[in-house]
């Protein structure tokens, strides 16, 4: 009985993780018009800030760039990220390709 405590918790965070990144990954290539291979990975994040979950997306033509979005009822882009190797690189805000206008 004490596994199955330990456990729930950890299945719950597994599973909206996954379904984070399903709900992201489909929204940018319905409605977004993506291709898959123009996504490089969508990765679900479970964080100790709120909201707790999202997803974080880099694109193919951007590997230094993060796109956090979340997914809550619609998803939206909330921010993006430029990596230190990206900074070092000299990418900029003004390089940034994938923002959501819509944001």
């Amino acid at each position: 009985m004490m596994i199955g405590l330990i456990l729930t918790p950890l299945f719950y965070i597994q599973i909206n993780k996954k379904l984070y990144e399903i709900k992201v990954k489909h929204y940018l290539m319905v409605e977004k018009g993506y291709q898959e291979e123009e996504i490089k990975s969508v990765t679900g994040v479970w964080g100790v800030k709120l909201p707790p979950f999202y997803a974080v997306v880099v694109f193919e033509a951007e590997p230094f760039v993060e796109c956090i979005y979340f997914a809550h009822n619609d998803v939206q882009q909330f921010e993006y990220r430029i990596s230190a190797e990206g900074k070092q690189l000299g990418i900029t805000e003004a390089d940034v390709k994938h923002i959501d206008s819509e944001k």
